[in-house]
């Protein structure tokens, strides 16, 4: 008989700061566990103005599926006139954005007071006052 290998995959780490959403992922985002990162995201973007920020320091490794999901979850933030930013301080994972062609699409930042504290592109108003 053969054995099947189960993982269980846990909701990611989510807080409030002021009014954005930060979400700590961690480890492999992979086809195995991009689907619940994704509703997990879904929610967070059904909201007017979602603004998130997704944490990768954490994450190890990601492929297409996580890729995919990270997009998924841009297109909903961009259609409900919200923000993401991603933080990330390693070169993996830039690595595979560039290389997917999707480092131009999002705003990506090496640390997370950065990226909570960085203004929206074209945002004047708020850099003035």
């Amino acid at each position: 008989m053969a054995e099947t290998l189960i993982t269980s995959v846990s909701r990611p780490a989510e807080r409030a700061v002021g009014g954005t959403t930060v979400v700590e992922l961690c480890g492999e985002i992979d086809m195995l566990t991009a689907p619940p990162v994704g509703t997990c995201l879904d929610e967070l973007t059904a909201v007017a103005l979602p603004d998130l920020v997704v944490d990768l320091r954490a994450v190890s490794f990601i492929d297409c599926a996580g890729l995919g999901m990270l997009c998924r979850a841009r297109n909903r933030v961009v259609a409900r006139q919200g923000r993401l930013r991603l933080v990330t301080d390693g070169t993996r994972i830039l690595r595979v954005l560039r290389a997917a062609g999707l480092d131009g699409l999002f705003e990506i930042h090496d640390h997370l007071p950065e990226a909570l504290a960085a203004v929206p592109d074209g945002d004047l108003t708020t850099a003035a006052g």
